[in-house]
């Protein structure tokens, strides 16, 4: 097994909002689960009109969405409400628990649940955790929190990793 293996996403795009929702609802997903900063917004940032657009296209096809994030309950609400979506917060991730939690607020499971985030020590190690088909985004800004710079950089041996896998570049 390649080291890192279980950090791999099954599928990476340059942005969250690059992704066609249309096309995994068409491959019998119901239900999308996202990380919230620098995935749909910037880190700390309320929603915008690009994201409730996107929630509203998504909505549109028919996927259920549910933000999963490891902040406090008033932030993840706050983006939350003002977007009209399920979510939990303290997720706990890269733990599968909140993944799973989402997937039972929403009346989904493994088989048709995808889920959209930006780190892979997070994000894609829990959706991997929970079983479910994982899509790794490019950040949305650059500017972070230390702790998540330090992250980035030992990141980036495992996305070039997975590219050279791959042979591919990220979808459009």
């Amino acid at each position: 097994m390649i080291m890192g293996r279980f950090l791999f996403p099954d599928e990476y795009y340059d942005s969250t909002y690059s992704i066609n929702f249309k096309k995994y609802y068409r491959h019998g997903y119901r239900a999308v689960l996202f990380d919230i900063d620098n995935t749909l917004v910037m880190h700390d940032f309320p929603s915008d009109p690009r994201c409730l657009d996107l929630i509203r296209r998504i909505k549109k096809t028919g996927l259920k969405i549910c933000v999963i994030s490891n902040n406090d309950e008033e932030r993840v609400k706050s983006f939350a409400d003002s977007v009209g979506i399920e979510y939990i917060f303290k997720a706990g991730k890269p733990l599968a628990k909140g993944y799973t939690m989402g997937m039972k607020k929403l009346g989904t499971d493994t088989e048709t649940t995808i889920f959209v985030g930006d780190q892979l020590f997070t994000d894609i190690w829990g959706a991997n955790n929970a079983g479910i088909h994982s899509i790794l985004v490019k950040p949305i800004d650059k500017h972070e929190e230390i702790q998540i710079i330090l992250k980035r950089r030992l990141e980036a041996p495992l996305i070039w990793m997975y590219l050279l896998k791959h042979k591919m570049k990220t979808k459009k």
